[in-house]
This record gives structure tokens, sequence and C-alpha cells, in this order.
């Protein structure tokens, strides 16, 4: 129901924002080591994302349900998240500090994600005003938490 998808969206959003400087301290135990921290986000993935829904689809018998539209664009997305969190690990090990790098990407994604979105299933209808404000917001939010960030 809504209840629980709402508790969902808001446990991922506590997820990233845990996510960087908890990969941080990681990173920074590993002697700064980009590539060090990134695979173990990768054995990480292979704990969580493969074996819990493969068991899952194994005990459902639910195999025939991929596609290859489907198969193509999650593959899709899991490279893109798979790269987006490589960006993440080799900013935070070329200086990027934990309390600057989330502002920038966590502003920034929603604001590409609906135009992804708009562009995947387009709109009937131009967006508001109110939207490109939202935009606005987004940028000058951001900028305040990078400006007034604690040191």
């Amino acid at each position: 129901g809504v209840g629980s998808g709402l508790t969902l969206v808001v446990l991922t959003g506590v997820r990233g924002g845990t996510y960087i400087p908890t990969l941080q301290k990681g990173q920074v135990a590993l002697g700064g080591g980009g590539v060090h921290a990134f695979l173990m986000v990768g054995v990480a993935y292979l704990l969580v994302a493969v074996r819990i829904p493969g068991g899952m689809i194994a005990r459902a018998g639910s195999w025939d349900l991929f596609t290859s539209g489907g198969v193509s664009f999650t593959i899709a997305a899991g490279v893109l998240g798979a790269l987006g969190a490589l960006g993440i690990v080799l900013a935070l090990a070329n200086g990027g500090r934990p309390n600057v790098v989330p502002p920038l990407v966590f502003a920034g994604a929603p604001v590409v994600s609906v135009f992804v979105a708009m562009l995947y299933n387009p709109p009937e209808h131009s967006p508001s005003p109110v939207f490109f404000v939202g935009i606005l917001m987004a940028a000058v939010g951001a900028g305040l938490v990078l400006a007034y960030r604690p040191t």
C-alpha cells in the first residue's frame, strides 16, 4: 500500500544519506584506495542484490518473467548505478569530502531523473513553470548546503 511504499522511500533516503560518509570511512580504512573500496561495494551488491532476489525468484519459479527488453534496461540501470558508485568512490579518493560530494550528487540526481523519465515517457502537457522553479530551488539548496556545511 501507500504506507509501505512511503516507508521504503524514507528508508531509501536514509540509505542514500548514509552511503557516502560510510563509504568514505571504509575507504580511509582501506588506505584511501578507491578501487579497493569499489571492489567491496561490488561484493556487497553480489551478496544483497544477487542472493536475495535470486532466492526469491527461485522459490517463486518466476524465471519466465525475464524479457530481452526488461533485461537490457535493468542491466543498463545497474551499469549506471555502478558507474555512479565508482564516480563517488573516485571523487572521495581524489580529495572529495563526504560533506561536499553528497549534496552535489543528491541534488543533481532528481533533476536528471525527471528529464530522463520524460524522455522515456513523454508527458502529455508541458511542465508547469513551477517545475523549473523546483530545479532552481534544488540548485540553490545544494549551494546553501555546501556554503554552510559544518567544517
